[in-house]
């Protein structure tokens, strides 16, 4: 039997909202297993697929440039170790500067950004250890996304902690804004269900039917329950499916048909999305070091 820690719990909870006591009975029946024990609560208690962002632990911000002609953009994010320096005005910039770099010179790896040189004649790399020692915490380039169209592109940063850049055609700036912001707010997984999975598809469904079947009720039932939960899960996680955030009223899918434009695709950033901080334990950290100190 594995051992059920604290943090595995607490995580668990973090993940699906659920009760302490559920997710630890969860974590021992599932012998440990964190996907595994989440797919069990879900089953159990109807519980919605845990967001990633939910889990996010790193500090940083997220930069973003759109071209003049509003053809080309990026967005970068840069990491840090606490939230007091992600508040800094020269890291602000110096993720800015990035993403208007790599718009310019058509990067989309941060390898090739880092070799690059900025408008000061140095290399990102040369200033991103300029503000390492500038600021005295660990500074890295995570990732860069960059987008280039025949339509026209729109960003909006939430803060500095979540950006989107998105890529449509029709409507003006401020609907391509608008988008932008619905998906910080709302976070689809993609703009429709043709370009969900059929593997993310086909474990829903097994969820689902798990669910309907402690009902129980007859088979037929059971599919037309899991057909009807297979088309609320598809609204709920795709773009176009999704009640626009400004006017509930209406879908995206709606309000795009009005001003006869469309989406083409989208780039979503989160600060520290799928990074797992390490957490310390103080008092565990004082007595070590009171026993290495004997």
């Amino acid at each position: 039997m594995a051992e059920i820690t604290a943090g595995m719990v607490k995580e668990l909870r973090e993940m699906t909202g659920l009760g302490m006591m559920e997710c630890k009975k969860a974590l021992v029946e599932t012998n440990g297993d964190m996907k595994a024990a989440e797919d069990l609560l879900r089953i159990k208690s109807g519980a919605k697929a845990s967001k990633a962002a939910g889990r996010v632990a790193a500090e940083g911000v997220i930069g973003a440039f759109i071209s003049a002609d509003g053809r080309s953009g990026a967005l970068v994010e840069v990491n840090c170790e606490t939230d007091f320096v992600a508040r800094n005005e020269d890291i602000i910039n110096f993720a800015k500067s990035l993403a208007e770099l790599s718009t310019a010179k058509n990067f989309t790896d941060v390898a090739s950004l880092s070799d690059t040189a900025m408008p000061n004649g140095e290399t990102v790399e040369a200033s991103r250890k300029a503000l390492v020692m500038k600021l005295g915490e660990n500074i890295s380039i995570r990732r860069c996304g960059r987008h280039e169209t025949a339509g026209q592109l729109a960003y909006y940063l939430h803060g500095t902690k979540i950006g989107v850049m998105v890529d449509h055609n029709g409507g003006d700036e401020i609907l391509g804004k608008d988008i932008a912001m619905h998906i910080a707010a709302s976070k689809p997984m993609c703009v429709s269900e043709e370009q969900v999975s059929a593997d993310v598809l086909a474990h829903e469904r097994q969820i689902f039917a798990a669910q309907a079947a402690e009902s129980g009720k007859p088979a037929n039932i059971i599919e037309k329950m899991v057909d009807g939960r297979i088309a609320k899960y598809l609204a709920e996680i795709t773009l176009l499916g999704q009640p626009f955030v400004k006017d509930p009223e209406q879908t995206v899918a709606q309000l795009l048909a009005k001003k006869a434009a469309k989406v083409n695709g989208f780039t979503m950033f989160v600060v520290g999305e799928g990074i797992e901080k390490k957490t310390e334990n103080f008092a565990e950290e004082v007595k070590a070091q009171m026993g290495q100190a004997k």
